[in-house]
């Protein structure tokens, strides 16, 4: 699936930032995983950024020598406070999704250059109480709140160079949650994110 311009290919060159264990490979891309979590109805969670109005999906970046798996449930602890006994592994993307950042969000005195984000997406569902997300076990919470939401829902919410990976993801996952038909997608979605959105899947299909 082409994002932005930019072809879906894992890159296994890394390089480790300066004054940081991310990595950020050959292209410019930060390596990063991406957390759906689904309740037992098939609503997603979606948590509010601290000092905010933003919401996403739970997500961060990799250390250098981590895998993504291991990068996921460290961060679904340390940015909601929920262990690997508290979620059921669904499932996983089968490469990299990327996006890459808005002019305006790229830090151009950073070495080397960050121009956006290969993730690896995860669909968790919630086999616990949802009384078990927590925002206190990080020094700067990411988030402070939550709130559960229909399963396309979170592609308008999110931010705008956000939204094809989100509608790619959320496809690509979608029948460990739906195994009989995907719900469908939003009537009220702009025929322009549809005719995006289709053709980012018929890309990755090909």
């Amino acid at each position: 699936m082409p994002v932005f311009g930019v072809k879906l290919k894992a890159v296994r060159v890394f390089v480790s930032v300066a004054m940081s264990n991310d990595w950020i490979d050959a292209e410019g891309f930060r390596a990063n995983v991406g957390i759906i979590l689904a309740d037992s109805g098939g609503k997603v969670m979606l948590a509010g950024r601290a000092r905010s109005k933003g919401w996403q999906f739970p997500q961060g970046g990799v250390l250098v020598g981590e895998e993504p798996e291991q990068a996921m449930y460290r961060e679904l602890r340390e940015e909601v406070g929920l262990d690997r006994a508290d979620v059921e592994m669904l499932g996983v993307t089968a490469d990299w999704l990327r996006y890459r950042l808005p002019d305006k969000f790229i830090r151009r005195n950073s070495k080397p250059l960050c121009i956006g984000q290969k993730q690896r997406w995860f669909m968790l569902r919630l086999v616990s109480s949802a009384e078990n997300v927590r925002f206190d076990l990080c020094d700067q919470p990411e988030f402070d709140r939550i709130r559960w939401v229909d399963y396309w829902r979170p592609v308008n919410e999110v931010i705008y160079f956000k939204r094809r990976v989100y509608a790619h993801a959320l496809h690509e996952l979608g029948s460990t949650v739906y195994p009989h038909a995907l719900p469908p997608r939003p009537r009220w979605w702009p025929k322009r994110w549809r005719a995006v959105f289709d053709k980012d899947i018929a890309a990755a299909k090909s």
